[in-house]
């Protein structure tokens, strides 16, 4: 064994805490995020001796979603650490948006000691049976000072190989504060970066025939993009061939939303219309509606570019399969048309309809904007905030309306710059992304800011993170849009007079929460800034204020009108419903 690599000099034995932090440490892990107690606090303080950061959450789910965005932004997983038990169940919701959104994530469990399985020990439970199902891999190491630089190194490979997702590893009580012989552990180096796939070239050359012959092309750029770093050569391909582009909620930012040949603001005139389509990265998943009509052309080409196979032909008969490295395909393709160069002419009826749509949509939404009647509505709150909004700022959001009208006015420049609900469509992640986000912001640039944007519904998912914000004085900007309720509310005079009833548990409509509550507050008890907004002149100074204040974190709570919601739509979002 390489003794150097493990052992401190003079170094004869150390717990199985330290030797599960080295693990980690091997394999360049740099955050971790739990909740400590019997039996991982050792591990917890074993990583901070090493330099691994530990950032703890009041909640195992917002641990876990923090680590999982940690490995979305960052390409390596984070490690989300939770007691045995009920601190793994609370974590089973953050593994299953990580395996969902396919985003790398490390999750480590304590467990009971081997000596009292199947005794009925404290908080015992079934922990890698359960964690098989919403994991890549789950393990068990027989023994620390043999086994477990290898079972955290296959942890780490499996979580970033293929499609990234998590993966769990369980440690028994007693392995944890045992003191093992350094001589016996087995160190095992970092994992390779994970492989770079390409396409069969005939299928890179057919894809490429099928682009040049269509008469309504589309790409469609999902987050799958973003994690593989393909924004320069996407963003290439889209101006060399002048192709129009619609960015997934993720997938924003991969080439700016600014880019004229987005037509974001046409989404459902592009889809239903378009007769050639690329998938780089994105999913036939209800976000995009599966590929089926009525929402896109029965006879519509799809060309799915995906370093999945299993994801190729989902739903529908693809023209053609690219399977590979998002960012070596689109190169492979960029190829073809440097070799016969080819571009879509500006000059047609498909370029002149997309962008008749988008003027058209963008005038309601500014119509909605300017109106000047209090409370506010989305539009005129997310109006007056991307007025303010830098440039480069990480933008998280999560809730109904908040999230799905924000993303249409919130603009991303930058790729992996914009967190939300994802294909899980997951309520709670907010706290924990933003926290993420501002870790990442803070290393790379510490003025860049983070705005994470909630529904008051959303926000009481994880809102004791606030704490967590606070206790690391992450300098967060908290917008919470309140409109009372979940998708819609009530006002004060409507709510006083249910409450007249004897029982109000059968006279309050179920969507509704407490109106006018007063979030800020939730943010000034733990020392940050709090503002209560009722108008734009009192949104725009609170933002001035706390874009100008790069040294604590703030919360703004912004009321809006109960009833407010989405302009017309020309489709169902999601399911029908008779509310």
């Amino acid at each position: 064994m390489p003794r150097d690599n493990f052992a401190e000099p003079r170094e004869q034995e150390v717990s199985g805490a330290t030797v599960i932090a080295r693990a980690l440490l091997a394999q360049d892990v740099k955050y971790m995020f739990g909740i400590v107690g019997i039996p991982v606090t050792e591990i917890a303080l074993a990583a901070q001796e090493l330099g691994i950061r530990y950032i703890g959450m009041r909640n195992e789910q917002a641990a876990c979603y923090a680590a999982s965005a940690i490995g979305y932004l960052t390409g390596r997983p984070g490690v989300c650490l939770v007691v045995s038990g009920p601190g793994l169940i609370h974590a089973l919701g953050g593994m299953a948006n990580a395996n969902i959104n396919c985003w790398p994530l490390i999750v480590i469990g304590g467990s009971c000691e081997r000596n009292q399985e199947a005794m009925g020990a404290f908080q015992e439970f079934p922990q890698v049976s359960n964690s098989n199902i919403l994991t890549k891999f789950s393990a068990i190491p027989i023994n620390i000072p043999t086994s477990f630089f290898n079972e955290i190194e296959e942890a780490v490979r499996n979580s970033i190989y293929g499609r990234p997702g998590a993966c769990y590893v369980d440690i028994p009580a007693d392995f944890v504060t045992r003191q093992v012989d350094v001589s016996s552990v087995k160190f095992k180096e970092c994992c390779l970066p994970p492989p770079i796939s390409m396409a069969d070239t005939s299928a890179v050359n057919m894809a490429a025939s099928v682009i040049r012959n269509a008469k309504q092309p589309l790409l469609i750029i999902g987050k799958g993009a973003a994690y593989a770093h393909a924004e320069e050569s996407i963003q290439k391909l889209v101006e060399q061939c002048n192709l129009p582009f619609l960015p997934t909620p993720m997938g924003k930012g991969v080439v700016p939303d600014n880019h004229p040949n987005c037509v974001g603001a046409a989404r459902s005139r592009a889809l239903k219309y378009a007769d050639v389509i690329v998938l780089f990265g994105a999913r036939l998943n209800w976000m995009l509606h599966f590929g089926l009509p009525p929402r896109y052309h029965p006879h519509v080409k799809f060309i799915q570019v995906d370093i999945c196979a299993e994801e190729l032909g989902n739903n529908v008969r693809p023209a053609v399969t690219l399977l590979g490295n998002i960012n070596a395909v689109t190169e492979q393709l960029l190829e073809q048309f440097d070799k016969t160069p080819w571009q879509y002419p500006t000059e047609t009826k498909w370029w002149k309809a997309l962008k008749e749509k988008m003027e058209s949509n963008e005038a309601i939404s500014k119509e909605l904007a300017s109106k000047k009647s209090l409370p506010m509505n989305y539009y005129t709150v997310f109006y007056h905030i991307q007025e303010q909004l830098p440039r480069d700022c990480f933008i998280v959001s999560e809730g109904a309306n908040t999230m799905d009208i924000g993303r249409t006015v919130l603009q991303n420049y930058f790729p992996r710059h914009r967190l939300d609900a994802g294909t899980f469509g997951i309520m709670g992640v907010g706290l924990g992304f933003a926290i993420a986000a501002a870790l990442v912001a803070k290393d790379r640039n510490p003025k860049q800011r983070v705005i994470c944007v909630e529904g008051d519904s959303a926000f009481g998912f994880s809102g004791m993170e606030v704490e967590t914000i606070c206790r690391y004085n992450l300098p967060i900007i908290l917008l919470v849009v309140n409109n009372n309720g979940i998708y819609q509310g009530i006002n004060t005079d409507s709510w006083k007079e249910m409450l007249k009833f004897h029982d109000a548990t059968t006279r309050v409509p179920p969507v509704c929460l407490l109106p006018n509550a007063h979030y800020e507050q939730v943010m000034t008890a733990f020392g940050g800034k709090g503002y209560f907004v009722q108008t734009p002149e009192d949104l725009q100074k609170s933002l001035r204020q706390t874009l100008a204040n790069t040294t604590e974190p703030s919360l703004i709570n912004i009321m809006i009108e109960p009833q407010s919601t989405r302009k017309a739509q020309e489709f169902h979002w999601l399911t029908r419903s008779n509310m």
